[in-house]
C-alpha cells in the first residue's frame, strides 16, 4: 500500500470497534448465504455460490469479521473481463445486529482501498432494484466520499428475468476513481 493510499484508509475506513475486514475463506460460505438470506432484500443465490465465489473471488471480495472471527457482513464483487479496471459488486449484506453503525460503507471502501492497492482500479459499478434506498444510499455516498459521479442506466429491465415478476436492475457506474 502506498502512503496516499494509507492516507485515504485512514480518512475512510471506520470499522465499527471489535469487527475487522478480511477475505472471505471456503468456511465462511454458509455464513454469507445465511447473512444474505436474512437480509430479506437480496435475491438469494444457491448455498453452492457462496462457497464458489468465496473460493474464486475472495480477491474482489470482503467479509467484516466479529472478535470470533465469524463473518458479520459481506460485500462480493469482481473484475469485469473486458474492463479489467472496472469493480462490479454483486451483493452488499450485513447482519441485522450490525446494521446502522456504517458497515457497509467501511467494507465497500475497504474492499476497492485494497484493489487498488492491487491493481488500478477507476470504476465501481453495481446493480439496484428501484426502492432499493439503503443500496442507493450506500453508493452514492460512496461516490460522493471518492469524489465521483454516479450514471444511471436500466441494465436488466423487468421483462427479461424467466423466473416470474423481478424489478429492474439499474447500474449505477461511479466514476472516475482516483486513488
Amino acid at each position: 500500500m502506498t502512503a496516499a493510499q494509507a492516507d485515504l484508509q485512514a480518512e475512510f475506513l471506520e470499522m465499527p470497534v471489535g469487527l475487522r475486514i478480511d477475505r472471505p475463506h471456503v468456511g465462511d460460505g454458509a455464513a454469507l448465504w445465511r447473512i444474505a438470506k436474512d437480509s430479506g432484500t437480496l435475491d438469494l443465490n444457491s448455498s453452492y455460490s457462496y462457497l464458489l465465489w468465496c473460493r474464486d473471488f475472495a480477491g474482489t471480495s470482503a467479509v467484516a469479521r466479529a472478535a470470533d472471527g465469524e463473518p458479520v457482513a459481506f460485500v462480493t464483487g469482481y473484475i469485469r473481463p473486458e474492463r479489467p479496471h472496472t469493480l462490479l459488486v454483486w451483493q452488499v449484506a450485513v447482519d441485522a445486529a450490525h446494521r446502522g453503525r456504517g458497515l457497509a460503507a467501511a467494507l465497500l471502501d475497504g474492499l476497492t482501498l485494497r484493489i487498488a492497492g492491487e491493481r488500478e482500479l477507476t470504476v465501481v459499478e453495481t446493480t439496484i432494484t428501484p426502492g432499493n434506498t439503503a443500496s442507493e444510499r450506500l453508493f452514492t455516498s460512496y461516490a460522493a466520499r471518492h469524489g465521483a459521479t454516479v450514471e444511471r442506466d436500466v441494465l436488466f429491465d423487468a421483462g427479461l428475468f424467466p423466473d416470474g415478476p423481478h424489478d429492474p436492475e439499474v447500474l449505477y457506474r461511479i466514476s472516475p476513481l482516483s486513488f
